[in-house]
């Protein structure tokens, strides 16, 4: 009875060791982004680093997305924004490493460190959020007074009048 006992707590003891890397317990492989434009209602699309679109609606949103891309593959997203009447805006989600990964040292040993946190993704995390400005709508960019050219020979005598000198 007492080996049984010993043997199950070891084997409880290695798996746990085995499936288990720091940042799997205490992080995860898919982060909520908040996806934001000023003005809102934007549409917009995110594609991954293949260039396959992995989402698209409308802002403001929240979007689920996985941090790694493969072993030792942080993921990179392009997220584009359109709205009628403003210029097209892109920005970059770029994974970075998580802290919880050097976690491994403590927890995870190597197993956490070389196979289970670079196979899942939770070595990478993702930013909370993404937000573009789409900046003035473009009809407004190009409005306003008409500007012409012409030398002080080509005016009237009474717009010439009303000429100041500035220097």
């Amino acid at each position: 009875m007492n080996i049984f006992r010993k043997t199950l707590g070891l084997a409880v003891t290695l798996t746990a060791v085995l499936t288990s890397g720091c940042a799997s317990i205490v992080g995860d492989s898919k982060y909520p982004v908040a996806v934001s434009t000023t003005p809102s209602g934007a549409s917009y699309t995110i594609k991954n680093h293949a260039g396959q679109v992995v989402h698209s609606g409308t802002t403001p949103n929240t979007v689920v997305l996985k941090s790694g891309r493969g072993y030792f593959k942080g993921e990179t997203y392009t997220v584009t924004f359109h709205k009628d009447g403003y210029a097209d805006t892109t920005t970059t989600l770029n994974s970075s490493l998580s802290g919880w990964y050097w976690g491994n040292i403590l927890f995870g040993g190597l197993i956490g460190m070389l196979i289970v946190d670079p196979l899942t993704g939770a070595m990478y995390k993702l930013p909370d959020d993404t937000n573009s400005n789409l900046g003035s709508p473009v009809a407004a960019q190009g409005a306003g007074p008409d500007l012409t050219l012409m030398s002080i020979d080509e005016l009237p005598e009474s717009a010439r009048a009303k000429l100041v000198r500035i220097n």
